[in-house]
């Protein structure tokens, strides 16, 4: 007799707001999937369907919708809320200040689905997330950047 092997996916660390997001997102999603169905419905009624415009751009943005609510409940299966413990430790739901000397940056370490530099958040699995993860207050951290490797010292952590 043969084993199968089942492959378990590994959990996906978000923060409660991550999530939250992921949540907001596929209600999002699935409401504005009854007016894609319809405005399909619509385009296959015109006829001719390989010069129909709006066939095409119906069935893109149904597709497009469909995969963003395939993308998002696999995340949300897969999600594992992960709450900072206030140890003083760096973890996801962190928030830290570091310097490098000449300026300062301040950051919330999230999950990697979750992060955008341009609001302050980083992924726990980026250079400078990774080089965190673990340390306390005052600790000096190396990073290997693109234009070669930085030290920062950590200032704060809440």
């Amino acid at each position: 007799m043969k084993k199968v092997l089942v492959r378990r996916e590994a959990k996906i660390p978000f923060t409660k707001e991550g999530y939250q997001k992921l949540l907001d997102d596929r209600k999002k999603f699935l409401v504005a999937r009854p007016e894609a169905v319809k405005n399909l419905s619509e385009s296959r009624a015109m006829g001719d369907l390989s010069e129909n415009g709006y066939y095409k751009a119906s069935r893109q943005q149904l597709s497009f919708l469909d995969s963003r609510i395939r993308r998002v409940e696999r995340l949300i299966r897969l999600a594992k809320i992960v709450e900072s413990t206030n140890t003083g430790v760096i973890d996801i739901g962190t928030a830290v200040t570091i310097s490098d000397g000449i300026g300062e940056y301040s950051y919330e370490i999230v999950g990697g689905y979750e992060s955008d530099p341009s609001r302050h958040t980083i992924s726990h699995l980026s250079p400078i997330g990774r080089a965190l993860m673990g340390k306390k207050l005052y600790d000096v951290v190396e990073v290997n950047a693109p234009n070669g490797r930085k030290k920062y010292t950590i200032l704060s952590v809440s």
